[in-house]
């Protein structure tokens, strides 16, 4: 049975309310992920309440006809653990990231979860957070920008799903290569979430913490916005040997590693 490492000192064991994942960026490729995410399905996801994934949970998302593959089933089987996990009682969120931005109503419908937009509102009780992928927010990203307003305008997303299903897996397959070897020739800094972009999200949307991935950069970040103290926490990506998720157990949000 996998093993969590919770991150804070204490020994007393609070139930956990809500998790945060992002990044999984789930493939046939990248077995180890997969076990890993499967046994959190199974395991540690199960004391959650709520469960929000916040975009790139595969690696791509040729459209939601690669469900009735019939020679591929890797993507059925995460939607029909998704659907576990919701059947259970646990409430799954899902946000379109820049990897898996074409998931629709199908998947929503067979996974049992509920597709978010971004960014989303999040109101608790005791606080209130924004959630978001962060793809947005690296607005240095001039050529990135551009494509993502594309990809995301219904006619170019119609005449790309009007395409055979072997020919979209080709494509992503092709634009997944174009978009690694551009990124060894980009600076870093253009990868990451732009300063005053963030601070202008965070003031449009009231200073409420942010929780998004995206950057594959896990921090907790002090901004000060207006000469007010405004929290945002980065999403770790999930390797081969662990995941790492955020949890928000009703008093405060902390860390914690699925192994």
């Amino acid at each position: 049975m996998p093993r969590f490492a919770d991150d804070r000192t204490s020994s007393r064991f609070i139930p956990v309310v809500i998790l945060f994942i992002s990044d999984l960026h789930l493939a046939p490729q990248a077995p180890g992920v997969t076990r890993i995410f499967l046994d959190f399905l199974g395991g540690r996801a199960r004391a959650a309440e709520q469960l929000f994934i916040l975009g790139d949970l595969f690696e791509a998302w040729p459209g939601d006809d690669c469900l009735e593959d019939p020679e591929d089933s890797f993507a059925a089987d995460i939607v029909d653990a998704l659907h576990a996990l919701a059947a259970a009682g646990v409430r799954v969120s899902v946000m379109h990231g820049n990897r898996d931005f074409l998931l629709g109503d199908h998947f929503a419908a067979r996974s049992g979860a509920r597709l978010l937009p971004d960014p989303y509102v999040l109101s608790l009780p005791a606080w209130q957070f924004i959630l978001s992928h962060g793809d947005a927010l690296c607005t240095d990203d001039h050529d990135y920008q551009a494509f993502r307003a594309l990809a995301r305008r219904p006619d170019w997303q119609a005449i790309f799903l009007g395409k055979s299903l072997p020919e979209r897996k080709a494509m992503a397959i092709a634009a997944r290569q174009k978009s690694e070897s551009a990124k060894r020739d980009k600076a870093d800094y253009l990868m990451d979430v732009n300063a005053g972009a963030t601070d202008d999200f965070l003031r449009a949307h009231g200073y409420a913490t942010l929780i998004h991935g995206h950057t594959h950069r896990p921090a907790t970040h002090a901004h000060l916005v207006d000469g007010i103290h405004v929290e945002r926490w980065v999403l770790a990506d999930w390797q081969e040997t662990q995941g790492e998720f955020l949890c928000w157990d009703g008093r405060e949000l902390y860390r914690e590693r699925w192994i």
